[in-house]
């Protein structure tokens, strides 16, 4: 089997980034760590790129100050290995069972994704305990960290019919629909609504547009219809000029 070494990825997992609703133009700025850059303005120059290509995901989002902590020069990071994944089958708000650790057996929902290491934070489970601001004076606070679980071999989804973990596939409807099936019950486990919601809504069709959003009408109407014609021919036919010279012969490259 192929594998992919989180430290060769070059971009955000599909439902990592969906739930941010940032832009990929910002996304992919926020990337960007360049050394040298061909300079604009300069045609007689190849575009090159000298810089971080390849990115170490954990569980701080590319647009974080921890993220691009955790990509500086000089961090040796270690080799690992990530599994390819063709069907993501683990969404936001799916109940699922915990397979490993302390607790095992115990079933939670899911809270966040990260596509890019096959990761998924369960709320409340499979946590560890973080002691801050202790001193000689100050016990310090305890804080318990969600820490996150490898979906191919620490978590398995919950059949809603008999709420009992099992493994999933993918199948077709007669319908066409791509759906998630239950391999011991052979019931569909749908996926929750909850997957589709965003920072700046619970939902995409109870969104209400503000005025500086971009109207549906206004994308969908073509405002330029490009042609073979200079700005000269352009002006030329809106004055009613027609061209009578003939045109001295050239070559085009």
């Amino acid at each position: 089997m192929r594998l992919i070494s989180s430290l060769l990825q070059r971009s955000m997992g599909e439902w990592s980034k969906k739930y941010a609703n940032l832009p990929d133009s910002y996304i992919k700025r926020c990337f960007e760590q360049f050394d040298w850059k061909t300079p604009r303005g300069k045609p007689n120059y190849l575009p090159r790129t000298i810089g971080r290509k390849r990115f170490y995901f954990s569980i701080h989002r590319p647009w974080t100050s921890q993220f691009r902590r955790d990509n500086l020069y000089g961090h040796n990071r270690k080799f690992i290995h990530v599994e390819p994944i063709k069907n993501w089958s683990f969404f936001r708000g799916d109940r699922v069972e915990i397979l490993v650790g302390t607790d095992k057996g115990k079933q939670g929902i899911v809270k966040e994704i990260y596509q890019e290491r096959n990761w998924v934070i369960v709320e409340g489970l499979n946590t560890k305990l973080n002691v801050i601001m202790k001193s000689r004076n100050f016990p310090g606070l305890y804080m318990r960290q969600e820490l996150p679980l490898l979906v191919t071999t620490d978590v398995q989804l919950v059949d809603p019919s008999d709420m009992q973990g099992t493994p999933i596939e993918w199948r077709y409807t007669e319908d066409g629909k791509h759906v998630r099936v239950s391999v011991r019950t052979g019931r569909i486990i749908p996926i929750p609504f909850s997957s589709e919601e965003t920072k700046d809504y619970k939902s995409a069709k109870l969104y209400v547009e503000q005025p500086k959003d971009t109207v549906r009408d206004e994308v969908l109407t073509v405002t330029f219809k490009p042609e073979l014609r200079t700005f000269e021919m352009d002006i030329m036919e809106n004055m009613g000029i027609k061209e009578d010279r003939v045109p001295k012969k050239c070559y085009w490259y």
